[in-house]
């Protein structure tokens, strides 16, 4: 997981303190401590080498986590949440998160609606650019797959969905280890979030 989360952090050849800052958030939230911290330290460093093999490193990560399906997701989420920090995603990142996402059996669409949802709940800037409140409006609509022109009907659809599949609970019934509980609960405030954006932007949607 970290080795490949330095190569993201690394793909645009430069690794911010806001990238850094969000890893340690990360190590936080998975409780990961003395030696086991070290040690996903160690891996976030090999990431960032210029040999370091991205292929073999997600394929080896797909062959461990074979009929854990909703821990792929969220392995996606905790990378896109490295590279967004900075609050934009560079196209060499996102080029490597598509990657890495194909290589998972995810897609590009994948990525781009946690890319969405990550740049919503964090506030900060579209990578489109334009003026930031604007753009966390269009991004919280992409972040449930929806768009300003979707109807009430179809936005909470969208939106209970999501936060169906995203519930701890139920994602720990399909495997989902207790290491990444955080990560699923943090991904339920965040489309909470985005909902909560669209509903104060859209009077019709309660």
């Amino acid at each position: 997981m970290f080795s490949i989360m330095g190569a993201l952090c690394k793909a645009d050849n430069v690794v911010t303190r806001d990238e850094i800052d969000a890893v340690e958030q990360i190590f936080g939230m998975l409780k990961l401590q003395g030696e086991s911290r070290e040690q996903a330290k160690a891996a976030f460093n090999r990431g960032k080498q210029a040999d370091f093999d991205l292929d073999a490193a997600v394929d080896q990560f797909a062959q461990l986590s074979r009929g854990r399906g909703p821990l792929l997701q969220l392995f996606l989420q905790l990378q896109c949440m490295a590279v967004v920090a900075d609050g934009r995603i560079d196209p060499a990142e996102h080029a490597m998160l598509v990657r890495i996402a194909q290589r998972l059996g995810l897609t590009e669409a994948d990525v781009s609606q946690l890319e969405a949802l990550l740049r919503a709940a964090m506030g900060g800037p579209s990578a489109t650019g334009g003026q930031p409140q604007r753009d966390r409006l269009h991004d919280a609509y992409a972040a449930l797959g929806i768009t300003a022109a979707s109807t009430p009907a179809e936005i909470k659809r969208a939106y209970r969905k999501l936060i169906s599949q995203s519930h701890p609970d139920k994602l720990a019934a399909r495997g989902l280890p207790d290491s990444m509980r955080p990560v699923a609960e943090e991904r339920s405030r965040e489309l909470n979030s985005a909902y909560d954006m669209i509903k104060s932007a859209r009077p019709d949607v309660r």
